[in-house]
């Protein structure tokens, strides 16, 4: 289940957005949508997780801001896209377990080697919100704005036609 609450529109330094905010019963989830989507092919479609370090206090120690940044530029190029923000902070496990990896980190430990190795999941994120918006939004098929395979394969699981990859770079 996932119910739409409220829509807006928010300017963004890559263009203007309507923002839909959506409820699944658990957690609230935003979309940002460009242009018309419904009944598209191929949108460009970035399913991107919070992260208080990047997007509240402007860490460098992470590519969250650098990620969405580049997913708004080449939906700002394209004149049509989503962006889909879940709230799965430290991948889904919080953040008071990214806080403890963060020795770890330091050490040279992959994030998600460091998340296990304090007693998490090394990737504990659900993409299942992100389906039932795009299903939602009606839209055919997706380009995936990733790098990560999980999301794409997750999606595809979940129904969603994933009918390309672009990478995170410009």
């Amino acid at each position: 289940m996932i119910v739409q609450l409220a829509e807006g529109t928010i300017k963004t330094k890559y263009g203007t957005y309507k923002e839909i905010l959506f409820y699944d019963g658990i957690k609230e989830s935003h979309a940002l949508v460009m242009g018309d989507v419904s009944g598209a092919e191929g949108v460009l479609c970035r399913v991107h997780s919070s992260c208080i370090f990047a997007h509240h206090f402007n860490s460098i120690e992470c590519d969250c801001r650098e990620q969405m940044e580049i997913s708004q530029q080449l939906i700002e190029q394209a004149g049509k896209g989503i962006v889909i923000w879940l709230e799965q902070e430290g991948k889904g496990n919080g953040h008071y377990a990214l806080l403890n990896t963060l020795p770890l980190k330091k050490q040279g430990m992959p994030q998600a080697d460091a998340y296990e190795a304090v007693g998490f999941h090394k990737d504990n994120r659900d993409f299942s919100a992100a389906a039932k918006i795009l299903k939602h939004l009606e839209v055919n098929s997706i380009t995936m704005i990733t790098g990560n395979e999980k999301k794409t394969k997750t999606l595809t699981e979940l129904g969603i036609r994933v009918s390309g990859i672009q990478p995170t770079e410009l």
